[in-house]
């Protein structure tokens, strides 16, 4: 497309007439268009699966095809993401947060329909997982290849990315602004006012057309609650704790599980791992097929007897015991279903299993408190149980109460979401600094998200910052050639060079002669190699300029010779050149 004359017409035509900040905010409108119909298509073919495969099966009996079909959902994405996709398309808001650290903010031009196709055949087949995930991967994917396409800046392609994941939150879950503070709090670098325009656009545009689409309802029916009560605050800051310390499990678990997966080499043995691990799940807790939406409405709603329908558990009598203690089962295993769903080759994320997990902690809480005399709403408590694990898994606080309040219209239990949402976060961050989906990064060290001078490292390039106006040495030259050497430059520091292979050997400082080099009896008594010393370290060309600084960190040094892989001298690098150069990127990326 690179050679097509009207694309470059085009181009040209756009940066005549249209100023950049205009066209940014024209772009922000279609990626919220997009990204809202990416949501409703996923959606609309998750439903529409699951309605075929489940539109037959009696409530009243136990069904033998929860054994059958979580398995076959899996083989058919593993199948497609191998002999299709050709990638990862896993971990969706993981896979965001490398593009933004690692990959300069690029997304394959395929994310943006292959993780609706991935997880529509998950989730569709009774994957345990979310799609809400995979829809802001696609999001994601919109706004970084439109910015691709009009070949604009890192920053701006930056912008757009999170345009694509506030439109996708925003369409997916008809909340706009749960859409803006996710980009902000779990996205974005750094944000100035002027960018939250286009994410606002984004956002409310995506959220309009799935409003004129399916209408106007919230997503959670939710009618039965009682109003905030200041009585009641000591149970929701234990509730608040309680859900950190689920949250802390949800984080930790999942993590563990993943590894252990990852230690199967086999991709046979894994979906067979995962499939029947999945299946059994299922058939026993039938609750943990699919997202889980239908228990979050009932027990909203007061339903919780429909809980038990479909399981063994009926067969117990109607003891509230017998209800917590089948609800603290399927909390306990919920990691084990999501993560037998996407270790082995499954498409989803972790935004529907947290809203699930966290209702039924706030249910179980709730109904554990009653039982021994404390006042506790359930449908009250089930609702800030989702605020609470969305803010604990996801180190986001004003993500959960936003989505949660937009979710079921709850906004006049805006006090109860910010007492839970906040002590859950402050409890969790206590023992894990990230979150589930930075975490994954964090562990790597490929992690920049939310970290101003990481993030500015990361546009730095060695070749921007590299000097190469020392005077080079060699080896062999006397103290008297050396001295000329001196009296024509500018600098204090001489690289030592092998004149045949370029090897870089070590350096001759002015400080280390200063007291022979006016001594002329001495020039032909010492050599440059006599006199070279080796310097702290050497930066090797291709290290990341975080890793850089940590080198002049950890050695003092303000001038470190830069060499490639083979040891070959090409320049220095300065600790103050690096610095200059930090603060023009820095100014240029926060630039209103």
């Amino acid at each position: 497309m690179v050679d097509k004359p009207w694309y470059l017409k085009m181009l040209a035509w756009r940066e005549r007439n249209i100023k950049e900040r205009n066209f940014i905010l024209i772009l922000s409108f279609f990626v919220g268009i997009f990204s809202s119909l990416a949501a409703l298509i996923l959606k609309s073919a998750i439903h529409l699966i699951q309605n075929l495969l489940t539109h037959s099966f009696n409530p009243d009996e136990v069904n033998f095809w929860y054994l059958v079909f979580p398995f076959m959902g899996i083989v058919l994405t593993y199948l497609f993401v191998k002999y299709v996709v050709k990638d990862d398309i896993s971990h969706g808001v993981t896979r965001i947060l490398y593009a933004i650290s690692q990959r300069k903010s690029i997304i394959k031009l395929h994310n943006v329909w292959t993780s609706i196709v991935g997880s529509a055949l998950t989730i569709g087949f009774g994957g345990s997982v979310g799609a809400e995930a995979p829809i802001v991967f696609t999001g994601s994917a919109i706004g970084s290849n439109m910015g691709k396409f009009f070949k604009l800046n890192q920053k701006t392609m930056l912008l757009l990315i999170g345009c694509g994941a506030a439109g996708a939150i925003g369409g997916i879950f008809k909340a706009p602004i749960a859409g803006l503070v996710f980009t902000l709090e779990v996205l974005m670098l750094d944000m100035t006012l002027t960018s939250i325009v286009p994410l606002l656009i984004s956002s409310v545009t995506a959220t309009s057309l799935t409003y004129f689409v399916t209408g106007s309802s919230f997503m959670f029916q939710f009618t039965s609650y009682e109003p905030f009560s200041v009585s009641r605050i000591p149970q929701l800051i234990i509730l608040g704790i309680i859900c950190g310390f689920v949250s802390l499990y949800f984080t930790r678990g999942m993590n563990f599980l993943e590894v252990s997966f990852r230690k199967i080499k086999s991709p046979f043995t894994k979906i067979i791992t995962g499939g029947i691990t999945l299946g059994v799940l299922i058939f026993v807790f039938p609750p943990l097929y699919g997202e889980g939406y239908n228990t979050i409405e009932a027990l909203l709603n007061g339903n919780s007897k429909v809980v038990l329908e479909t399981s063994y558990f009926q067969h117990l009598g109607g003891s509230v015991w017998v209800l917590v203690i089948y609800l603290a089962l399927i909390l306990f295993f919920k990691i084990f279903a999501s993560t037998a769903t996407t270790s082995p080759g499954g498409v989803g994320g972790i935004f529907a299993p947290s809203l699930f997990v966290g209702c039924i902690t706030g249910f179980i809480t709730a109904t554990v408190m009653n039982q021994i005399g404390l006042a506790a709403p359930t449908s009250n408590f089930s609702l800030a149980g989702m605020s609470g694990l969305m803010s604990g898994v996801m180190h986001a606080p004003l993500t959960g109460i936003f989505l949660i309040a937009e979710l079921t219209g709850s906004y006049n239990l805006f006090m109860t979401l910010m007492i839970v949402s906040t002590i859950s976060y402050m409890t969790i961050i206590i023992f894990e600094p990230h979150s589930l989906y930075a975490m994954r990064l964090a562990q790597k060290g490929e992690l920049i998200t939310h970290h101003k001078d990481r993030a500015v490292l990361t546009l730095l390039r060695m070749e921007n910052v590299i000097e190469t106006d020392l005077s080079v040495v060699n080896p062999k030259m006397t103290l008297g050639e050396l001295v000329k050497v001196i009296s024509k430059s500018s600098r204090n520091v001489f690289p030592v060079v092998n004149p045949d292979n370029k090897k870089f050997l070590g350096i001759v400082l002015l400080d280390e002669v200063r007291n022979i080099m006016f001594r002329p009896e001495l020039y032909d008594k010492f050599t440059v190699q006599q006199l070279m010393i080796s310097p702290p370290a050497t930066i090797n060309i291709d290290l990341p300029m975080e890793k850089v600084m940590q080198i002049f960190e950890d050695t003092g040094a303000w001038n470190l010779p830069v060499v490639d892989v083979e040891k070959r001298y090409l320049g220095f690098v300065s600790k103050s050149k690096i610095f200059n150069s930090y603060r023009h990127v820095l100014v240029h990326f926060s630039e209103e």
